[in-house]
């Protein structure tokens, strides 16, 4: 998914051998080797625990773990502990699609209406979606309905159950088939059609086609019965003991748990070895350079080139060997995985983490594969990561190239992009993997950053936008390097705003509006920026959160922008009753922090659920900050503290401490079902 939560750091590594391998365990230098970057892995990017696995010919080579399972304890992983895949499920539901295929009950390019005949959408376009288009990313489709999808100790198919509801609806934001930008509902609709083709839950499907014959004990979903106890732990900053278990409830999209070992089990059908179970034509068709379908950046080496399911059909920098790779990554909010699979000689890798993300597993198992291919005389040495000349600057760039400066768009943001005396400045990237800086003119239409490893340019693509592009090497110290060339930022156009529409969207301006649907489990309160939406303009342009304001109460998704940068659009719309402001964005419910009242200060205070279901939001101010809070609760509800930051201070889901400190600006939020009651006891 797209954002990343770390967990605490851990320095133990563990080195666990299991059967399969010869030299892998009995060449000491390459067990150091991959020793090292797990253990780099482990103290430098925030993992707690690392699970990992080399399969070869259809052998486990190599299974392996790093790092600390149960920090109380100091007990460590095994091969079996499991872990959410996340992402890395929806090659297991395409693989499921292209049985299908096989089967002739589902051709990929026929409309998506011929298998879903209740799906529909406010948007006439919806009828030319195929399945292709799920699976590679290119339908149009918003992107993704979070409400729900991630609870603790919940397995609720709301997400599943209401997809094709809330879609009937909404609009698409490009032709179907424009251009590939990821899209997690996408492979919900996959899920869907999978039961609706072969009469079957996904579950079931799951378990009868791919688990079974596979022989995948460990491969579960949270709709499974298993031992909760298998999973990974996992923890996040400033709280001081594992959280309960996570469940990913978007099955196709994101919702499968498992072990490296499994997955790497798995990866063996998808390399087309196992045609009893998919055919080597599908497998072959599932490679096909799906990306160029559409609008895509011209280079070659990339991290990012869809295929059917993969995110990569040429991933850097295998390419850079002559080798072609395969990969998927996966995020969910704690958990995190990376599969590598490489087909012309029958060897995969996969890497499991608690903690750390999806670009730090491929970095990981980047590495590791190449030196497993080192030891197999496949590759002859490690090519010198890719050196940098400091740029000099070139003459002032041209008054065309000049006038690419303006306001740049992805989904979610805008920046100011001033090209001034052949400079320009900009924010962090991947979230700070690239840093924000000032890049320089160095010709030919590019700017470069001062040490030339990322250089940024602009296109005009045959949509008749203009894109940012960034050409990047991203650098992770101790694992590999790989090249990332992408369209990051879209061009915006001005949106002259009448007086009237102006004002009412100045005064939404740095307003945070709250969840109310959300049930109180869910792991996205466990930072306030992924739960809450926060209102932030450019009326210069006419634009909020890169939405184009249409008038004084909605604005509409406005950016088109292939592979990353464009997922999850949305819309914003506003309305009031019971003297509140409300916001409704993808069929969530929000308030505005102006109609939260302060909580009670005084001694003692009731809140009660209403029978809407709704969250109840606090704020705290100095009457009740500084108080120390207890809160009895009468029912199945919950309740968290943040401070004025929106850094969560108590959980009570997870925290088993009775009173908690309130800090002066901050909120207090209460949730569960209709009917709960929370007794409320302030003292100094």
């Amino acid at each position: 998914m797209k954002k990343y939560l770390i967990g605490l750091l851990a320095g133990l590594f563990i080195l666990t051998p299991t059967a399969g391998g010869s030299f892998a365990h009995e060449d000491e230098p390459f067990k150091e080797k991959i020793d090292a970057l797990a253990s780099t892995v482990i103290a430098d990017y925030d993992v707690s625990s690392l699970q990992y696995a080399i399969m070869d010919q259809g052998e486990i080579q190599l299974s392996d773990h790093a790092g600390v399972n149960d920090q109380a304890t100091g007990e460590s992983v095994t091969k079996d502990t499991m872990y959410g895949i996340g992402s890395v499920s929806k090659m297991y539901v395409s693989a499921a699609t292209m049985m299908l295929v096989d089967k002739n009950l589902v051709d990929l390019d026929e409309p998506l209406t011929s298998y879903i005949k209740d799906f529909q959408m406010a948007d006439e376009r919806y009828q030319q979606i195929t399945p292709r288009m799920l699976l590679n990313h290119s339908s149009g489709l918003y992107g993704s309905h979070y409400e729900n999808i991630m609870l603790f100790d919940d397995n609720d198919t709301q997400s599943h159950d209401e997809l094709l509801q809330k879609l009937r609806t909404e609009h698409l934001k490009s032709d179907p088939g424009e251009y590939s930008v990821y899209c997690n509902d996408g492979f919900t609709l996959l899920e869907i059609l999978v039961e609706r083709v072969s009469g079957m839950t996904y579950n079931e499907f799951v378990d009868q086609y791919i688990s079974t014959p596979l022989d995948l004990h460990s491969t579960k979903t949270p709709l499974d019965t298993f031992d909760r106890e298998r999973l990974a732990k996992t923890y996040f900053p400033g709280i001081d003991k594992a959280l309960p278990a996570e469940n990913a409830n978007v099955l196709g999209a994101g919702g499968i748990y498992s072990t490296a070992e499994e997955v790497a089990k798995f990866a063996e059908l998808l390399m087309g070895n196992r045609p009893d179970l998919l055919s080597e034509r599908s497998a072959d068709v599932m490679k096909n350079d799906e990306y160029r379908n559409g609008i895509w950046v011209e280079e070659e080496t990339n991290i990012f080139n869809y295929g059917l399911g993969w995110d990569s059909v040429s991933l850097s920098p295998f390419s850079d060997y002559g080798i072609t790779a395969l990969s998927k990554g996966g995020d969910t909010v704690m958990y995190h995985a990376a599969l590598i699979a490489v087909p012309e000689y029958n060897i995969s890798i996969v890497a499991l983490s608690s903690g750390g993300s999806s670009l730090y597993n491929n970095a990981f198992a980047t590495a590791a594969l190449l030196q497993y291919m080192i030891e197999k005389e496949i590759v002859d040495e490690l090519q010198p990561d890719q050196a940098f000349d400091i740029p000099e600057k070139a003459e002032q760039p041209s008054e065309e190239i000049q006038a690419y400066s303006g306001v740049y768009g992805l989904v979610g943001e805008t920046i100011e992009v001033n090209i001034q005396q052949g400079e320009v400045e900009m924010p962090a990237q991947l979230g700070g993997v690239i840093p924000a800086q000032t890049y320089m003119y160095a010709g030919d239409g590019r700017f470069t950053s001062s040490d030339g490893s990322a250089s940024i340019s602009f296109v005009e693509e045959s949509n008749g936008h203009t894109y940012l592009k960034l050409d990047a090497y991203l650098n992770f110290p101790g694992l590999s390097q790989m090249r990332m060339v992408s369209y990051e930022y879209q061009k915006l156009d001005v949106n002259p705003l009448n007086e009237a529409v102006e004002e009412k969207w100045q005064a939404r301006d740095g307003k945070t509006y709250y969840a109310l649907e959300e049930k109180i489990n869910s792991l996205f309160y466990l930072s306030s920026s992924l739960l809450n939406k926060t209102v932030s303009l450019d009326l210069q342009q006419g634009y909020a959160n890169a939405t184009k304001i249409v008038d004084a109460n909605h604005s509409v998704n406005a950016v088109e922008i292939p592979n990353m940068n464009g997922r999850d659009a949305f819309d914003f719309h506003f309305h009031e009753g019971n003297d509140a402001e409300y916001l409704t964005v993808n069929g969530q419910s929000f308030i505005s922090e102006d109609s939260i009242n302060p909580i009670y200060g005084g001694q003692s205070s009731i809140t009660t659920i209403l029978s809407d279901g709704h969250a109840r939001w606090y704020t705290i101010d100095e009457e009740s900050a500084d108080k120390k809070m207890i809160v009895d609760i009468q029912g199945n509800g919950g309740y968290l503290v943040y401070d004025a930051d929106g850094t969560l201070l108590y959980s009570s889901l997870i925290s088993d401490e009775a009173a908690v400190e309130l800090s002066t600006g901050g909120k207090v939020v209460f949730g569960g079902n209709a009917g709960d009651v929370f007794h409320i006891r302030m003292s100094e």
